[in-house]
């Protein structure tokens, strides 16, 4: 894999420094009257190509509320991806650890919408599989320049492994949000899912992790009643949604900003879960840049 050139970025005054490890997708969107029912077969009402992938959703949140933002990552050597690392540019997200693979495609995904804007998923991993250590390792100095590493698990488990134990030797706050919840997690996996300083999981996944909501480790979704974090709370200003694509992603990215900024665990909550609200009320999990 080769390295796409970066460009210079302007800098977030006032922010801190958040490196995203994780995916980068181009997102194939279709609007339904209803979601499919198991073997049943619909006609789309309309359907368009957007901007995705957890990692760079959380990227592009993070970079919105005031961070400096660098990606780690992987994108196809397609038109795909060179659209993707232009985007990058757009919104002045460092890509100089963003790796171009002459072997997978562009990761995707289809995303299924209906009017409600309650949504399903399927992901092409793409050259997201290709994220590996080596890739992290090559990033070391902007990880531990970071005020905060922000992870997901749309990426192979000892790229995010790899990035956990650079950040936590270095003394850098770890944020994972632990989606999708792995059904087979290698120990490793495991392993630094105990050392993480925060999980940042919606209600399902943390039964499906069997976590402890009150665990001050442990910041908790909750849809329209907002967010938990230990003692502190936060409930969403009232919104009309249009599609809750990358709400999740938002108020992670945006969260990884407050506190790289040093904001209060319930200054960042607060934003974090008025972000995510806002961004229901557009359609796509990126907004386009200003």
């Amino acid at each position: 894999m080769e390295q796409a050139a970066p460009r210079p970025r302007p800098a977030a005054p006032g922010g801190g420094r958040v490196v995203v490890v994780g995916s980068l997708n181009v997102d194939t969107v279709q609007r339904l009257h209803h979601l499919p029912a198991p073997g049943e077969t619909l006609t789309a009402q309309s359907s368009r190509r957007a901007h995705g992938g957890k990692g760079a959703n959380q990227a592009v949140a993070a970079r919105r509320a005031g961070a400096s933002v660098t990606v780690v990552g992987c994108v196809g050597d397609d038109a795909d991806g060179r659209d993707y690392v232009a985007r990058l540019d757009d919104w002045g997200i460092g890509r100089a650890h963003v790796a171009v693979s002459a072997d997978h495609p562009t990761g995707s995904a289809v995303i299924l919408v209906d009017p409600s804007g309650e949504n399903s998923i399927v992901v092409a991993p793409g050259s997201n599989g290709a994220v590996d250590a080596a890739l992290v390792t090559s990033a070391r100095a902007a990880i531990e320049a970071a005020d905060v590493l922000l992870l997901q698990l749309e990426v192979p488990d000892a790229a995010v492994v790899a990035a956990a134990r650079l950040a936590r030797a270095a003394g850098v706050r770890v944020l994972l949000n632990p989606s999708p919840v792995p059904h087979d997690p290698s120990p490793a996996l495991v392993a630094v899912l105990a050392e993480i300083d925060l999980l940042v999981v919606n209600e399902g996944e943390a039964g499906a992790l069997g976590l402890d909501q009150a665990d001050p480790r442990v910041c908790t979704t909750l849809g329209a009643a907002g967010a938990r974090w230990g003692e502190a709370s936060a409930r969403p200003p009232t919104v009309d949604p249009v599609d809750t694509t990358g709400a999740g992603d938002t108020f992670a990215g945006t969260l990884a900003a407050g506190l790289a900024a040093g904001r209060t665990p319930e200054e960042a909550l607060t934003a974090a879960v008025t972000a995510a609200a806002t961004s229901t009320t557009w359609r796509g999990a990126q907004p386009s840049p200003s």
